[in-house]
């Protein structure tokens, strides 16, 4: 692989679908690429080996839920198995006015979650060391990236979205890749799905999709 295959992303990747950003979510996403450089060199969250795609397959990967539904001010959102953040540090930046809840059962992920939300100076996102089946808070909307099968993130969430949010948009948002379908049928739940193909062009996005299930 030449040198130039390695030369990193901009960060104005985001600014092709996202095009409405205040000049304070630029800094933050312009930001995001060194304060995880520098935390993934003491604690490896993020592949080093394509650390240069970072902005398209951690970043915009992310926002893919953004691409799809406008949560609205005020909404409660919990990222269960965020690792180093994701999907939830990107669309805090995206949706300030909402707070975010951030958890995973290792705590050096956590400690990087943490550390990137300081150095941007991200307000609305906490962090926390913990299981996702524990914890009693409820939440209008849930947030993952392919932590685990649909049937388990059912098993695991129950209880943990908020029946009487009176948000235009609830239920959980998976990022998922490949053919969903036994996975959906095992789950027993209903499911809208859009392809991410849909919304960016870039080919990584082929197989990938967003799920959308609106109650257990």
């Amino acid at each position: 692989m030449s040198t130039e295959d390695l030369t990193p992303i901009s960060w104005e990747i985001i600014l092709k679908y996202f095009d409405n950003l205040t000049d304070t979510q630029k800094q933050q996403f312009a930001a995001l690429y060194d304060a995880y450089y520098e935390w993934n060199t003491q604690i490896n969250v993020v592949s080093r080996k394509d650390f240069h795609l970072f902005y398209e397959r951690h970043v915009l990967h992310s926002l893919a839920i953004a691409s799809v539904v406008d949560f609205e001010d005020g909404t409660s959102i919990l990222d269960v198995g965020t690792g180093g953040g994701f999907p939830g540090i990107p669309l805090a930046i995206l949706f300030p006015n909402c707070q975010f809840h951030l958890v995973d059962s290792i705590g050096k992920k956590i400690k990087v979650a943490n550390g990137v939300a300081a150095t941007i100076g991200l307000k609305n996102v906490k962090a926390d060391q913990a299981r996702m089946e524990q914890g009693r808070e409820k939440y209008d909307v849930i947030v993952t990236r392919a932590v685990a099968p649909m049937a388990q993130l059912k098993h695991w969430l129950i209880g943990k979205l908020n029946a009487k949010s009176k948000k235009a948009v609830s239920g959980l948002f998976c990022i998922k890749g490949g053919d969903l379908t036994e996975e959906i049928i095992e789950a027993k739940v209903k499911a809208n799905l859009y392809n991410i193909s849909d919304s960016f062009e870039e080919e990584f996005f082929e197989t990938k999709k967003v799920v959308w299930v609106k109650r257990f």
